[in-house]
């Protein structure tokens, strides 16, 4: 494949950015993420994110003010929801006072849901 065929296809994709979890996300149909755990039922199989910030397709770019209405993003876990949690790093904050002989390392590890996007509406 050409450079210029390998742009053509890229441009030709669709994608949307989504707003989930106070953090804004670039997807497209395909795409494996991990966002901010979510009120979903555990027995869910798909969850419907409705704030669609930008949705561009082949031909059109469609923006929200601050959302589009009748966009939506439609996630598939894989299995149920209470399957698709992982755990993120294991990160170490530490607060340190110098000549103080104070210091404190707290340990915290993040839980996310692992999602599989599989279609863009809107």
């Amino acid at each position: 494949m050409e450079f210029v065929e390998i742009l053509a296809v890229r441009r030709k994709t669709m994608y949307a950015i989504i707003e989930q979890g106070g953090k804004q996300y670039k997807v497209s149909e395909g795409d494996v993420l991990r966002i901010e755990l979510t009120d979903a039922a555990p027995d869910a199989q798909e969850i419907v994110l409705d704030k669609v910030l930008m949705v561009r397709d082949e031909n059109s770019v469609r923006l929200g003010n601050p959302y589009l209405e009748g966009a939506k993003v439609t996630a598939r876990f894989d299995g149920t929801a209470e399957d698709s949690v992982v755990k993120g790093p294991k990160l170490y904050p530490m607060y340190f006072r110098r000549r103080k002989s104070s210091s404190k390392k707290i340990g915290h590890r993040q839980k996310y849901l692992q999602v599989m996007i599989e279609r863009i509406e809107g």
